[in-house]
């Protein structure tokens, strides 16, 4: 098999990341429809990522923002959104690089993508690819919500999140399950080295 010289999974993952582009760009102009709303991981050591350093420090390689009813000033560019969320009642100004984003879900309709950044070496992060990845019910591990002042954080014990819905209020608060996302694979297609 020859090498890839095209770098199909790199023009996937941008590709992909132009549909997180397009959906925030629609909500920009109509607001969340019904019962939408994204969790968005976000890898902070990448360049271009504009949080305070309050935030940097506390969340030092990947956070999770949720946008659901507490954000504001959402504004979308080819290559980066920017949003105002309220961290534990203190509000923050974002501004992300797509490229940035290492995770999209809208629990609401189990829908997810999963990107991957390639860590060279401790300082240096360069180069991302698409791992998109089929995820089964059984094997997604659901994170615990806690209640921020204004905002929702979900944190497992390999990662910190931080996001924003309504204070004490549970995503499953009428009793359903909590529903894990679909993420798409393209593993399959990747050479095998």
């Amino acid at each position: 098999m020859s090498d890839d010289l095209i770098r199909y999974d790199v023009l996937v993952s941008d590709a992909l990341r132009g549909v997180v582009r397009q959906v925030l760009t629609e909500i920009v102009s109509t607001g969340l429809p019904g019962e939408h709303h994204f969790y968005i991981t976000i890898d902070t050591r990448l360049p271009g990522v504009r949080i305070s350093s309050a935030l940097r420090q506390r969340f030092p390689e990947e956070m999770t923002v949720v946008l659901q009813h507490q954000f504001w000033d959402l504004k979308v560019t080819d290559q980066t959104f920017e949003v105002g969320l309220s961290f534990s009642g203190v509000p923050e100004r974002l501004l992300i690089p797509f490229s940035a984003i290492t995770g999209f879900a809208d629990p609401s309709v189990d829908f997810a993508l999963k990107f991957e950044t390639i860590l060279i070496d401790e300082d240096d992060l360069v180069g991302e690819r698409a791992l998109p990845e089929v995820v089964q019910d059984d094997e997604a591990e659901p994170a615990e919500p806690v209640s921020l002042d204004g905002a929702r954080a979900e944190a497992s014990a390999d990662q910190d999140t931080a996001g924003d819905e309504e204070p004490g209020k549970d995503s499953d608060e009428d009793g359903d399950e909590t529903k894990s996302a679909e993420v798409v694979s393209l593993d399959a297609f990747r050479k095998k080295n």
